[in-house]
């Protein structure tokens, strides 16, 4: 016995070294795309990220960022090392998993174990870990700051310590097991709700333990019960208890007049009293199972309790504190994610379904002066009766939704769905796309990195593709070797032991399918999500390795010697996670990729002194965050989400101090734009008297600040406020702002007396709203910018009177009179390019570049074309010559292959008489369009837009040849161009 658990805990450990080592190899330097700069950010000042928060993963960021020793540019490494740290650790459980399983299947006796089981057991556990170290999908979390890997860890240890708790024979000891369960599951909510979905096969565990004799009703009755705790702990304690203590705070405050807090302190009190006196009896009372039950619980809040930071540091008011959770009332609405809206589950709406109704629901609370005040009621829709329907798919009346749905359906236009179509799209998008091609891009092998790119079989990767999917790092070919041998596990695990294979094919469905049907994804993402699906992944590699097990029985009955079966089934199956390995190594190595941050430093680089800066979503504005706050760069910019800046304590944030920037001037009062008030949106009604003119902007707003009825549309529910006109206009003092010299030379010709605001929508959202408020009472003594996205975002017409001054557009009151091209202030715009823009990284093949990336460095790409453009009309070519070769150095084809945005660059050649190098590029673009467009025409394929993007390169490089006189190969490419049309629209 001893030497076997001493050789099972050495080679763990040996299997936690190479994964860790693998995963420290192939960290991200810095901060990733997406969540990882909040999470960074956060972590390094202890400050409130998106709902519902990660507080324990907040001060474990913390605490390793205490690692960088000052040294401001490491932080983000080390937060990053955390990850990788418990990534190793959930390999280390997987191992242990692994083996403990194998021990049941082989009825090995414990003390009794022979060298071949042992032998056996070490191989099936060693291989298993390792193809889950190098699986696709966790394999990405565990190289960056991002919750999903120390979630998995959590989920590791709790299926791990469940199985110990299992050959327990001590009834106390195994009860501590239980509690610490209890403890790590009480500590994940801090992480990830993810490890909750583990209690119905914990539950099954302590079934077959507790109650040798199964039956179906037992099973039933244990999933049943077993699914109550889930709700329990989900929906009640998670949720629930601070829901009760909002309820008894109003209560208190508002019905007894007592002051803030007393409800809570009431709740705290009534919830640790009755534990204590509940523990204390079924103590006294020797009542074990109820006892356990309690202390469990008490475990689980303990652990909970990690969220008190969250209200701690939101009272604090930092700089980023989303959603300003301070007070029991926004924090539940933090906790139950309310910002993000809600999505049917069991019964609900087609997506052409009519709103019948809309009824008031229960109260929004706000903290006042002494009371808590009603700011708003929750919305109740109610819905054409006969166009609703049970498990509803396909629900989402977004029109951009709308045309996807009918596409995945196979609906005409006026066509109308019916069951049978909201489970086609069910079976076809929600679990083929998104679920099956994501456990197959683990197993089998992934096509490429690009949005909607499949999975690869064995035969896929023999076809000749295009240049982009086979210079593509992510394009990983397995030949089905992980699949297979997992296979081979599921049928053995279910031949040899059922009730195992049971607790894992319930965790399977749990962590998979079932969360895709929770979630009812809409018909397009903004990002793949295969890691949410990582637990299911998880399951598998259990099998694989139980897949190894049944190799190795196979080749022992075949030899006639179980320890030669044991070896040459290790053997054998150890190509599994070598050959993941190499194939994945590429792809998840981040190892000298900094753009990420880079960008963020050029889009700040951009901005004059104490300047405002608009940007679009999460991955706009992430990095910027992380620069600020741990790197501590520009942060005299003012960094103004566009998404969030409809909210109130968004707004409210934007009106104090953060480091050097100052409060934003504003006319409009909270009560002006409140949560729930009239002017949350502004739909256009016309006035009668105005009649297509456009009014005042400074008159509006005073309107607004006055609550004027004029402006009042009244509804069963209350009333809102509207805007009488398409047209708002500004009065611009044009001589004080050439005066104050922030007109570019010479543009002052087009300084305009008038700026025009025209509505792009049926009405001015709240954004909108605070942005021309904050432009007219700005009075141009701060630099206000957009970038890309958020410039696209607003409600209102604001481009014709930006000026690019860099990868930002600043607003200006000069009139662009030319739709064609964008107006660009070529001495500050280069040398914010030449000068102060970083590429660190993107000139090295080596480096993986993801999609992320290479969309970033697209748009570097296009905002120095911008630039070189517009210093050829301005007839300084030397400049343009050095921008244009700045591209092409910084960001080259063998590193960032070419895109649309490279046909535009051909032109400027031609345009400074680099005729070979323009001709050069040509030639390799229009061929691979080509090559694209047959391989795509050849397969019937779609794969993000790519192939209207290699239609738009060809279309371009015709024009500019033929615009230069390069006859023959324009005539070439015109070719390419109409056969390629002609089948698109055919």
């Amino acid at each position: 016995m001893q030497n076997y658990q001493k050789i099972n805990n050495i080679s763990g450990w040996a299997v936690f070294a190479i994964a860790t080592v693998v995963y420290w190899l192939t960290v991200e330097p810095t901060a990733s795309y997406w969540d990882c700069g909040e999470f960074i950010a956060v972590s390094y000042k202890l400050e409130v990220p998106h709902p519902p928060g990660a507080p324990l993963f907040l001060l474990i960021g913390r605490m390793f960022s205490f690692l960088a020793m000052g040294n401001l540019q490491e932080v983000a490494y080390w937060i990053n090392i955390a990850s990788v740290i418990a990534s190793g650790f959930t390999i280390l459980f997987l191992f242990w998993t692994i083996t403990l399983l194998g021990r049941k299947i082989f009825a090995v006796e414990k003390g009794n174990e022979t060298p071949a089981q042992t032998m056996l057991l070490m191989g099936s556990g060693a291989i298993g870990a390792l193809a889950y170290t190098f699986s696709d999908s966790f394999w990405f979390s565990a190289v960056e700051a991002e919750v999903y890997a120390m979630s998995s860890f959590f989920t590791a240890f709790v299926f791990w310590a469940i199985l110990k708790w299992e050959v327990i024979e001590n009834e106390s000891l195994a009860n501590k097991w239980i509690i610490l369960i209890s403890y790590m599951m009480g500590l994940s909510i801090g992480i990830h709700l993810l490890n909750l979905v583990t209690i119905p096969a914990l539950g099954l565990i302590y079934y077959f333990k507790k109650y040798p004799s199964v039956t179906r009703n037992g099973v039933i009755a244990t999933l049943v019960i077993s699914g109550a705790f889930l709700i329990l702990i989900n929906n009640i304690i998670i949720p629930g208890f601070p829901w009760i203590a909002g309820k008894l705070e109003v209560l208190f405050v508002n019905g007894l007049g007592m002051p803030f807090g007393a409800g809570i302190i009431f709740f705290g009190i009534v919830l640790i009293a009755a534990l204590v006196y509940g523990i204390y009896q079924t103590q006294l009372r020797a009542k074990v199972l109820l006892n356990t039950l309690l202390v469990s619980l008490a475990f689980i809040l303990i652990g909970y309790s990690s969220y008190t930071s969250i209200i701690i540091r939101s009272k604090y008011n930092p700089p980023i504190d989303e959603n300003n959770p301070e007070n029991v009332m926004s924090f539940v609405s933090y906790l139950l994610r309310e910002q993000y809206g809600s999505r049917p589950l069991l019964h609900g709406q087609y997506f052409d379904a009519k709103l019948d109704d809309q009824v008031a629901g229960a109260p929004i609370y706000i903290k006042g002066k002494d009371k808590y005040e009603v700011s708003d009621r929750k919305i109740d829709y109610v819905y054409d009766p006969q166009r609703t329907t049970i498990l509803p798919r396909a629900y989402s009346n977004d029109p951009k939704h709308v045309g996807l749905y009918r596409q995945y359906m196979g609906l005409g236009e006026n066509e109308l769905p019916n069951f049978v179509d909201n489970l086609q799209f069910m079976f076809s998008y929600q679990l083929g796309h998104m679920y099956t091609r994501y456990f197959l891009w683990n197993f089998a092998g992934r096509e490429s990195d690009l949005q909607h790119a499949d999975w690869l079989a064995p035969w896929d990767a023999l076809k000749e593709v295009p240049a982009e999917f086979a210079t593509n790092k992510a394009r990983n070919n397995f030949f089905f070797l992980p699949l297979l041998i997992g296979l081979i596990g599921v049928f053995y695990h279910y031949a040899k032991h059922r009730k195992d294979f049971y607790v894992l094919a319930i965790l399977f469905f749990l962590t998979g399918i079932a969360l895709v049907l929770y979630l009812n994804s809409p018909p397009v993402e903004p990002r793949e999500r295969d890691y949410i699906y990582a637990g299911s992944f998880y399951v598998f590699a259990m099998w694989i390795g139980i897949g190894v097990m049944a190799l190795a029985e196979f080749f022992g009955q075949k030899s006639g010697n179980m320890m030669r079966g044991a070896v040459i089934a290790t053997a054998v199956t150890l190509v599994v996670p070598i050959i993941m390995a190499q194939q994945g190594w590429d792809d998840h190595n981040r190892t000298n990729r900094y753009f990420s941050v880079d960008s963020a430093r050029n889009f700040l680089a951009s901005c004059e002194p104490n300047a405002i800066l608009f940007t679009g979503g999460d991955n706009d504005t992430f990095p910027l965050w992380y620069v600020q706050e741990v790197e501590g760069f520009r942060t005299d910019v003012r960094v103004i989400v566009l998404s969030y800046f409809n909210t109130d304590w968004y707004i409210d944030q934007m009106t104090r101090q953060a480091y050097e920037s100052d409060p934003l001037p504003f006319s409009l009062s909270h009560d002006n734009y409140r949560q729930g008030g009239p002017n949350d949106y502004l739909p256009y009604m016309e006035n009668q008297n105005i009649k297509g003119g456009a009014i005042s902007l400074n008159q509006y707003l005073k309107l607004i600040r006055e609550d004027h009825p004029g402006l009042k549309v009244p509804t069963r529910l209350g009333s809102y406020n509207s805007i009488p006109s398409k047209s708002l206009f500004l009065p611009v003092d044009s001589a004080g702002v050439i005066a104050k010299g922030i007109i570019p030379k010479g543009m002052e010709s087009l300084v305009t007396s008038q700026m025009v605001f025209n509505l792009t929508r049926g009405g001015l959202e709240k954004n909108t709203l605070m942005i021309l408020d904050l432009i007219a009472n700005n009075n141009w003594e701060r630099p206000i910018y957009f970038n890309n996205t958020s410039l696209q975002g607003v409600s209102v017409l604001l481009k014709d009177y930006v000026v690019q001054e860099g990868a930002t557009y600043r607003l200006l009151p000069v009139q662009n009179p030319s739709a064609r091209a964008e107006l660009v202030n070529t001495e500050i715009m280069y040398r914010n390019v030449m000068e102060r823009f970083q590429f660190r990284g993107l000139n090295d093949p080596k480096v993986y570049n993801s999609k992320d990336h290479r969309d970033f460095a697209l748009n570097h790409r296009s905002t120095m074309n911008s630039l070189a453009a517009a210093l050829i009309r301005e007839n300084k070519t030397e400049q343009a010559r050095e921008v244009i070769f700045r591209s092409l150095e910084a960001i080259p084809d063998n590193s960032i292959i070419y895109d649309y945005t490279t046909a535009q660059t051909i032109k400027l050649l031609y345009n400074i008489g680099e005729k070979e190098k323009a001709r050069e590029i040509a030639a390799i673009m229009g061929e691979r369009a080509n090559e694209a467009l047959i391989y795509f025409d050849k397969y019937n394929l779609s794969i993000d837009n790519e192939t209207q993007k290699n239609i738009v390169i060809l279309n371009d490089l015709v024009t500019t040849l033929k615009s230069q006189g390069e006859t023959e190969l324009a005539q070439k490419f015109e070719e390419y161009f109409v056969t390629h049309y002609s089948k698109m629209n055919s």
